[in-house]
């Protein structure tokens, strides 16, 4: 049995009000929106029951909300990164489907490594973290970050897994220090858009310190890729999701920290958007 004519419609409609509000995606938010409702997947919704009166009116107000620019995450309170659905809200950063890329890189550098050991800087809500280590069960991650609102949800997020959760500052000289030289992969999604950059009005729904970083946007970076150089074992690797706007600058950074073998990872339409390394290897006496 297909979906009712009364829930085609009321979907329908709400497409309509979401694109006349700008919305990039209005027919998958609409139909996200109505599955949330229904309490069943977007892939199940044609076999739901249909939308009654209190749905129709729940329906009325998300698409209401969605239509004034609220994220769509927020208002089904959840993010989808790679394999694993995390929990999010006001206080912490989205996850975005750019990251997929720093994703996919960071689980090919971890390919050939047994029982390797992870570092997600700037974890924010665990969504990272959670993606690699669902991707590698025997991995040991460790997820680092600072904001007091977003170890709320990281912790929530991880509380079922065995990803070690590190309130600490990824700039400073002296994180982790414990762990120097012992680490096969550091990876970040760190704060990197420049002050006064335009944004669009559900990246202004998240916290301003986990979008934006100083006049250039590379705050964070800069001092985040002497940590990782620090971190990491000879052989290691970095990588790094980065504004397209300074994608040379970064592998500058990661050059001037100690790495080789830099170079740019491009996403589906094209946009630099991760940069890589190997940290250098002793030199030969």
């Amino acid at each position: 049995m297909g979906t009712t004519r009364v829930t085609r419609t009321r979907v329908a409609a709400a497409a309509v009000t979401l694109a006349e509000a700008g919305v990039g995606s209005p027919r998958v938010d609409a139909e996200l929106l109505a599955a949330y409702v229904l309490g069943v997947p977007r892939t199940r919704l044609v076999l739901a029951p249909d939308l009654d009166d209190e749905a129709s009116r729940r329906l009325d107000e998300l698409v209401r909300r969605r239509a004034a620019r609220e994220p769509l995450q927020h208002l089904v309170g959840t993010a989808v990164l790679g394999p694993v659905s995390v929990a999010v809200g006001p206080g912490v950063f989205v996850p975005r489907p750019e990251t997929e890329l720093l994703l996919t890189e960071a689980v090919a550098a971890l390919r050939a490594i047994p029982e390797p050991r992870v570092v997600d800087l700037c974890t924010g809500s665990g969504a990272l973290a959670l993606a690699v280590e669902t991707a590698r069960p025997d991995a040991e991650v460790h997820a680092v970050e600072a904001d007091p609102a977003a170890l709320a949800w990281a912790r929530r997020n991880l509380a079922d897994a065995r990803v070690r959760l590190v309130a600490a500052d990824v700039t400073a000289p002296d994180t982790l220090a414990a762990m120097d030289r012992t680490v096969d992969l550091v990876v970040a999604n760190p704060p990197y858009v420049p002050v006064g950059t335009p944004v669009d009005e559900e990246v202004d729904r998240d916290p301003v310190g986990a979008v934006f970083a100083g006049p250039d946007g590379l705050d964070v970076i800069r001092p985040l890729a002497v940590t990782a150089a620090r971190l990491l074992r000879p052989g290691g690797r970095v990588a790094v999701e980065h504004d397209e706007s300074h994608a040379d600058e970064v592998l500058t950074l990661l050059r001037d920290a100690g790495f080789t073998d830099v170079a740019t990872r491009a996403d589906l339409t094209g946009r630099p958007r991760v940069a890589a390394g190997t940290r250098a290897l002793p030199s030969a006496p």
